[in-house]
Parts: structure tokens; sequence; C-alpha cells
């Protein structure tokens, strides 16, 4: 087989798997970035290793996972873990406390649906790419993060990922607990999530928007869960309970004004709003930040306001958006 042919055949066969597989590099690492770079070295090791694989030992998909799974294990033994601030400490308990920004913290970042390519795959392992879930991830140690994934997310057996992660059946399993054990404690409630395409949903997301955009505190509250979540990376802190929620959207008005645009997007399989602002030269609106909401049939339990260049990169937002809506 000519050099080109031996190209074209493992891309043909690979390209499939491309999606997928940076969905599971993103779940190990929590930043698109890293994400993207481990699916290239994979594809570049994969390729290295092509024309000695062996189909009658495992299938393509379980080879090109297996090579990603150690590729980032190998990379997070150079990498700190990515936290969102409500992993680092107790809530703040004053909104109207300065600001401090953790520069020297990796943070979690979202991640664009559109990269994951296929919005079925994307629907069918929603929960596993929700914010909360890849954060909980996080505070796993990275082996354990890893057998919880192959385990509980890509359903393979103990024997399979004892070989793939050169371990015995007894450690993957003592691993397994030790893992599922501490993310019961992050207390998920992937149940209390509503689906995607839930009209309730996409109306109290549309809710929302509205009074954002009309800076209706009164309307924004109503809209929130008693016990919501509002944290914005690179920021350490962060709030709980609709009083404080809403005194730092007060806040967020009473300095940057109340003139707004809310555009709708998706990240990790949830609804998203990139929100801009009105430009202090009044020539349209600039970008503030990104917000990934979780919603529940009781209201938005939690936003993530992202403020990071390199997410907004990701999302491919741009930074200055006309007045008039298109």
């Amino acid at each position: 087989m000519t050099t080109t042919s031996f190209t074209e055949d493992f891309a043909l066969h690979t390209g499939p798997h491309r999606a997928e597989l940076l969905a599971h590099c993103y779940r190990m690492l929590g930043s698109v970035h890293d994400a993207e770079d481990q699916l290239q070295e994979t594809l570049l090791r994969a390729w290295r290793a092509y024309d000695r694989y062996d189909p009658a030992r495992a299938a393509l998909r379980t080879w090109l996972f297996r090579i990603a799974t150690n590729a980032c294990l190998t990379a997070l033994e150079q990498r700190s873990r990515r936290p969102l601030p409500s992993g680092l400490g107790a809530p703040s308990d004053d909104p109207d406390a300065p600001m401090i920004r953790g520069e020297e913290v990796p943070w979690l970042q979202p991640v664009p649906d559109a990269l994951l390519d296929d919005p079925a795959r994307v629907a069918s392992s929603r929960h596993t790419l929700r914010l909360a879930f890849v954060a909980a991830l996080q505070l796993l140690p990275a082996r354990q993060r890893a057998v919880l994934i192959l385990r509980d997310v890509l359903d393979w057996p103990a024997a399979d990922v004892a070989e793939a992660l050169a371990m015995t059946v007894t450690a993957v399993n003592s691993a397994l607990r030790r893992a599922r054990a501490r993310l019961e404690e992050a207390e998920l409630g992937e149940d209390q999530v509503g689906e995607p395409d839930d009209p309730a949903q996409r109306a109290l997301v549309e809710r929302y928007v509205a009074a954002f955009e009309r800076a209706d505190l009164t309307a924004l509250e109503k809209l929130l869960t008693d016990d919501v979540i509002l944290e914005m990376p690179p920021f350490l802190g962060w709030y709980t309970g609709r009083a404080a929620y809403t005194r730092f959207i007060a806040r967020i008005y009473t300095h940057r004004g109340t003139t707004w645009r809310l555009h709708s997007l998706r990240a990790n399989g949830q609804p998203a709003v990139a929100a801009y602002v009105r430009a202090p030269d009044g020539d349209g609106f600039t970008l503030n930040t990104l917000q990934v909401l979780d919603v529940t049939a009781a209201g938005i339990r939690r936003n993530t306001a992202f403020r990071d260049p390199e997410v907004f990169a990701a999302f491919q937002l741009p930074e200055r958006v006309p007045a008039r809506r298109p």
C-alpha cells in the first residue's frame, strides 16, 4: 500500500470517530484547546501504529479510545485539574465586594455543541457532557477519572478497562467505587435537568433572555431556583441563592449599563447565551460573557458565566455585534 493510500484508508476509517474522541478527551481534560491537542496526538499515535492494528483483537473504536485515554493520562501528568469557582471553596456572602481574579487557575471550559458534530450523539450523551458533570470529574485523580469514564460513560467491561490502563480488574473496580462515591457527593441531580428539546425549557430560557435584556430583576428572580448558583471564571467568587444572584446582576447593570443583547447557542448539551453589552462608543454591542445554564422544571439552577478569550474563540463569538438585530 502506498503512503497516500495508507493515509487515505486511515482517514476513511478513523474519521467517523473524531467527534466522539474529542468529547472523550474533553471529559478527561476539561478544556476544548487541550482536548483538540490530544485528539491530534491520538490520531498521530494511531497513524504510526495503524499497520500493526489487528481488528481480531479489538474494534477500531475501542483501539482508538484506548490510545486517546492514555494520551490524556500522559497530558494530565503535566497539568493541574480544571475546577470551577464553586469547586474551590465556600460561596461569597457579599455580592457587592470587589471581585478577585484567579489568573493562576487553569479554569474548566465549556465545549460548543457544534464541535461535537452529531446532534443525536450530543443528545444521547448530554448528561455526561454537562458542565457540572465535567467539573465533578475534575475532582477525581486522573486514573480514577479514566476508569469512571470508560466504565460508566463508554460502558466498557472492567477487563477491557484493566487491559487499556495496565491495571488489574480488582484495581479497576476499586477505583470505580471511589470515583462513583466522589461523584455522588457532588449531587449532580441529573434527573432534574430538562431535556434540551423540551418546549418548557426553551420557553424558560427565552423568558430569561427577555428579562435580562430588559434589566428586569423582578422577572429574572422568578426564573431562578431557591438554590441557584452563579459563578464567573476567572473570578474566584461565586454566589448561591436568588437574593445574591439578583444583587450581583444589579451590580452589573450599575457598572455596565442596562442595555444588552443576548444571543442563544448551545454548550455541553445545555442552553447557553452570549451576552453583549452596549459599547462605550454607542456603536453596537461588545461581548461580555458566555453564560451556560442548568435549566430544571423549577427554574434556572446554575449559571456559569465565562469571561475568557479562549472560550470566546472556541465558540467563534464576534467581539462586537451591530445595534440592530439581524
